[in-house]
């Protein structure tokens, strides 16, 4: 069975940073492409960055430059440093990952971790 448990959300001020980790077990973890989404209140989910197993990442044009993502598959675990928080970055995060991209809501997705940014 797939599992995906984030952490490291939290109450930040506005140009703070926060490190998010997510632990994946039950699959060959540096076999799959890892990403990370936000859903912010009343909004759609939305793509933040990805990571593939080579490496290779991309991010959301919202925020290149102020956040990375990183990979260990020593420890199944995929982070995403979030730096210069906004109050726009306020959302749950997700991770998830899945045979296909972008991850199918039947896919593999965590239970979310809050990030809130005040002002």
């Amino acid at each position: 069975q797939v599992r995906l448990v984030e952490s490291g959300g939290g109450l930040v001020q506005a140009g703070g940073s926060l490190r998010l980790s997510c632990v994946a077990s039950g699959l060959t973890f540096s076999m799959y492409l890892m990403g990370w989404f936000r859903q912010a209140p009343g909004k759609e989910r939305e793509f933040v960055a990805r990571i593939r197993s080579s490496g290779s990442t991309w991010y959301a044009d919202s925020v290149k430059g102020r956040f990375s993502i990183s990979r260990d598959n020593a420890k199944n675990t995929v982070y995403l440093q979030m730096n210069s928080l906004k109050p726009e970055d306020t959302a749950v995060y997700y991770c998830a990952t899945g045979a296909s991209w972008p991850p199918a809501q039947s896919d593999y997705w965590g239970q979310g971790t809050q990030v809130t940014v005040s002002s």
